[in-house]
């Protein structure tokens, strides 16, 4: 039987909200015990800056920096150096950058976290968003499937070094068949039975469904932030993780 301690750990909140640096950090205080990370995107960094990072650390939050960097490949391997020193648990680049983009970024979070004696980080590549589906695809001039260019990307990373990827949890058979059980997946789009208004979100699964599916972290945002109760919805979603691995 799992542990209600290893469902929460694969939850990941995402707290890109608030007018203000107090107001995310009352919902640090509300939810880390619920939840096993925080994900610091690009709206609540460029509000608040590192100060969200090490204000969610010393509340003892780990954190997921989603910047999806995205370079020429040395700016994104010093972004990777910037992103170890800030001590975020977890971190992710944007597999369109390439091969090389890839493989320097590895290789400048394995020296600085070994020159800071810290554990690195979990890098993580970004495949297709989940706001994007078939046709998005096509306009944009791709002669693929969104599964298919997910899978091509995936590898891609997967042969630079990258120990895992942010993709639908759509495609997370997929990507295990092809890049092997130690791979982590991490999923957006997670969607539990409330719904959210204006959701622009088109590739969504259920908490359970995307764990049984093989997903390793769940990310959950709105359905969360937007519930009359969110400890209570982050609760259920735990024990839906709970059920997807059993």
């Amino acid at each position: 039987m799992q542990t209600p301690n290893r469902s929460r750990e694969k939850l990941i909140f995402a707290l890109d909200l608030g007018e203000d640096l107090g107001e995310a950090i009352r919902w640090t205080d509300l939810l880390k015990d619920h939840v096993g990370m925080f994900k610091v995107g690009k709206e609540a960094f460029t509000r608040f800056g590192p100060r969200i990072v090490s204000d969610i650390r010393e509340r003892g939050g780990n954190v997921f920096l989603d910047l999806k960097f995205h370079d020429i490949p040395n700016t994104v391997a010093m972004a990777s150096q910037a992103a170890v020193k800030l001590g975020v648990s977890m971190f992710n680049i944007h597999a369109f950058g390439g091969r090389e983009m890839m493989e320097r970024s590895v290789d400048s979070v394995n020296k600085t976290a070994s020159a800071l004696g810290v554990t690195p980080p979990l890098l993580l590549a970004v495949t297709v968003l989940t706001s994007l589906n078939d046709s998005d695809i096509k306009e944009i001039g791709f002669g693929c499937t969104t599964g298919e260019l997910v899978l091509k990307l995936a590898v891609s990373a997967r042969d630079a070094g990258v120990p895992g990827v942010v993709a639908s949890a759509h495609d997370v058979i997929s990507i295990r068949k092809a890049c092997g059980g130690d791979f982590v997946i991490v999923t957006p789009g997670i969607r539990p039975g409330n719904k959210v208004a204006d959701d622009d979100q088109k590739r969504v699964l259920t908490p359970r469904d995307a764990i049984a599916m093989g997903a390793d972290y769940l990310v959950v945002g709105r359905p969360i932030r937007l519930a009359d109760d969110p400890v209570a919805v982050a609760d259920s979603i735990t024990e839906e993780i709970s059920e997807g691995l059993r």
